[in-house]
């Protein structure tokens, strides 16, 4: 029965991650423009402008592949959190089906986050690279590469995974990799937190599992609060997947830090805050109703 459990886990989190990327993802190309981009100014001038130049399919760019992997992705980090979890539970509490500490849930919450990364980055840099290419570039040494700005670089995601592992290596598939492991490890803490905390809260009394509003609700409330907490990294992380569509302007996450700073101040680590936020809510309502919805559906 154990290895039947571990295993819903992670059917639950493939289908709870395809139905955030379903839900999350126009705004993600949004979130991605506004942080990686030039000239798009607010929110709502980068969804207009987008509209404008590439129509409703602009804002489904690079969907595909996330498409097709970040499944796998949530069911790793959905089923490496829940096994943790319940190891943890046995090794200190001698019991698995015991309510986890916030001890637990936090140790379980770093180490999804840090299994995560491997499939993420790679995952995340084609997304951004699908996204950004038909970015307008000012830098004038960009009219020494082949492909002009505003034209598509990658045909598609292997194309785009396949020409960045040939002329950047296996190290530039895995681009960004420091930002995500810093945005992710404590990003996933603010995340699965929040959820089994508001979660908790608002489920009445004398209910064995929480409704699935509430799940909704929490998720929403988790996915909102971590994301917005995560914008600061998240900004470092896709400037640095979003560098070598058509030149290399940062050496590392560290310089990319100092770069953003001393050209744009401050405020340039808070560049989509509200639309990662505002993006977090119903992404996460979604991947966390799609998780519970199909693990209560296999355990009955």
């Amino acid at each position: 029965m154990g290895s039947l459990l571990q295993l819903h886990d992670f059917v639950a989190g493939l289908v709870g991650g395809i139905a955030g990327v379903v839900v999350g993802h126009p705004l993600d190309t949004v979130k991605t423009r506004l942080q990686a981009g030039k000239g798009y100014g607010n929110t709502l001038k980068c969804f207009l402008t987008v509209y404008k130049n590439e129509s409703v399919t602009g804002f489904f760019k690079g969907m595909s592949f996330p498409m097709a992997t970040m499944g796998i992705y949530s069911s790793v980090v959905f089923g490496v959190f829940s096994n943790t979890q319940r190891f943890l539970c046995q090794l200190r509490h001698g019991d698995a089906a015991v309510a986890p500490s916030l001890t637990d849930t936090t140790v379980a919450s770093a180490v999804a986050g840090l299994v995560s990364v491997s499939i993420s980055t790679p995952v995340d840099l084609v997304k951004i690279r699908l996204q950004m290419q038909t970015q307008p570039y000012n830098k004038a040494n960009v009219e020494l590469k082949p492909t002009a700005p505003g034209f598509s670089v990658y045909r598609g995601p292997i194309h785009c995974f396949r020409t960045v592992l040939q002329k950047e290596g296996i190290a530039g598939i895995y681009r960004g990799t420091v930002a995500m492991l810093l945005r992710d490890v404590p990003g996933y803490c603010v995340y699965f937190i929040p959820y089994a905390v508001f979660c908790d809260w608002i489920t009445p009394d004398g209910c064995i599992s929480p409704s699935p509003t509430s799940v909704w609700l929490a998720g929403g409330v988790a996915g909102a609060i971590s994301w917005g907490l995560c914008t600061p990294m998240d900004v470092v992380k896709s400037r640095l997947q979003a560098d070598g569509v058509y030149l290399n302007q940062y050496k590392g996450t560290l310089d990319c830090i100092l770069q953003s700073y001393q050209n744009e101040g401050l405020k340039v680590f808070f560049r989509g805050l509200m639309i990662n936020t505002v993006r977090g809510f119903p992404t996460s309502a979604a991947t966390f109703l799609g998780y519970e919805l199909s693990l209560k559906a296999m355990k009955r």
